[in-house]
């Protein structure tokens, strides 16, 4: 796991921060992403299109706020919320780490799903073919870069699967815009699901984190920052947008998804069994992009040093085989139903508003921030998507129904 040399002297910040780009767009695009735009396009039609244009803003505010925090103050996220309050970055660790860890499960199991489509094989045993490959990409030489282009490469194939998709079916554009700026149903649940799915959770530190990994750090690198967050929000975005319009066409056609595994009746109904085997494959790669941004960020919450020598970078390779395993053990043995991975989704935004929160007060504090100043409107508006999230977050604990 360890590069040979230091990252910054093997790559430009501009390739690291790409390679942070698609680390958390991609960790944003896995099998609960697949499964929660196709859920709620079922049930809500074009009215989820604003559910997305509001995610697609929140993704914006928590990503600039949550990436610049990180990289001028050079620590990761933990290490400040301990420098809030003492204590508090194990607090944040947990959270992250455990919802990390489920979420985990359905992406190895996900993973699994894709070679079952593929090829046939039982998903349990394609969940360790996919655990194999995703402890290889790990433990190989510069494994940072080797993780950064197969990320990259599998979200080459997503959208691949989604243009083909959208080229068979008659896409109702207008229907959805309209409804995305005019909704007649506005679902709280939908909102913090997907919201929570995007950048809740790990998702919300990958990127920073990953910039941190390759050496990106300090005021003079702002301007990486938000060309690496204004990327990854644009591609998951356009994939969210994608899925949720294939959807939309299916649903509008008059077709019902099947609740079981409402992703792969989008692909069935526009494209037969030819869309399903591409469903197989946009699930294997979403399922692996997950698995190792997940791995990733979560294991990089137990690391409190910056030292080269601390005890997560000396065991890190059993870290990451361990994590990987033991989700792909549970899933192996107790299975990940689509619906845990909405729930878990939801959970993770539920988290949202108390990490954006953390970091938005570290943000202020000069003994932790120096002479930088944190922009008013990132502030201000970052504020608003805690207030909102928070606010959403009550309201679905308050009607949701496991």
């Amino acid at each position: 796991m360890k590069e040979t040399t230091p990252v910054t002297k093997k790559r430009s910040p501009f390739s690291v921060a790409m390679g942070a780009a698609f680390m958390m767009a991609m960790a944003a695009v896995g099998p609960g992403f697949l499964t929660q735009t196709a859920m709620f396009t079922g049930q809500m039609g074009a009215n989820f299109g604003f559910a997305i244009l509001l995610c697609i803003i929140a993704d914006i505010i928590v990503q600039l706020n949550i990436w610049r925090i990180i990289i001028v103050s050079g620590k990761r996220a933990q290490v400040l919320a301990n420098e809030v309050v003492p204590g508090l970055g194990y607090v944040l660790t947990g959270l992250i780490f455990i919802g990390g860890f489920f979420f985990n499960i359905g992406n190895i199991g996900g993973a699994g799903l894709g070679l079952n489509v593929l090829f046939g094989i039982d998903p349990k045993n394609g969940a360790l073919i996919a655990a194999a490959i995703a402890i290889t990409v790990f433990v190989v030489k510069n494994a940072m870069t080797v993780v950064d282009r197969t990320v990259q490469f599998l979200a080459v194939i997503k959208i691949a699967v989604l243009i083909y998709i959208l080229a068979v079916t008659t896409v109702p554009v207008a229907t959805a815009v309209h409804h995305t700026f005019m909704p007649t149903e506005i679902n709280f649940y939908s909102i913090v699901t997907i919201v929570g799915g995007t950048v809740g959770g790990y998702i919300s530190f990958s990127g920073g984190h990953r910039l941190l990994e390759g050496g990106v750090r300090g005021q003079e690198n702002i301007r990486y920052v938000n060309e690496g967050a204004l990327t990854g929000i644009g591609v998951a975005s356009v994939i969210r947008v994608m899925l949720f319009l294939a959807g939309l066409a299916v649903v509008l056609a008059g077709h019902t998804l099947d609740p079981a595994n409402p992703a792969a009746s989008i692909f069935q109904i526009a494209a037969g069994n030819f869309g399903y085997k591409f469903f197989g494959l946009l699930l294997l790669a979403a399922g692996m992009t997950s698995t190792l941004g997940s791995t990733f960020t979560s294991i990089s919450f137990l690391n409190y040093s910056q030292n080269k020598e601390s005890w997560v970078n000396k065991y890190r390779s059993a870290l990451i085989i361990t994590f990987i395993l033991a989700s792909t053990l549970i899933f192996y043995f107790i299975g990940s139903p689509a619906k845990v991975l909405v729930v878990v989704g939801a959970m993770n935004g539920m988290i949202l508003p108390i990490a954006l929160a953390i970091l938005l007060v570290a943000a202020v504090k000069k003994n932790i921030m120096g002479t930088y100043r944190h922009p008013k409107w990132l502030l201000f508006t970052g504020w608003i998507v805690v207030a909102f999230m928070a606010y959403a977050a009550v309201q679905t604990l308050l009607t949701i129904k496991l």
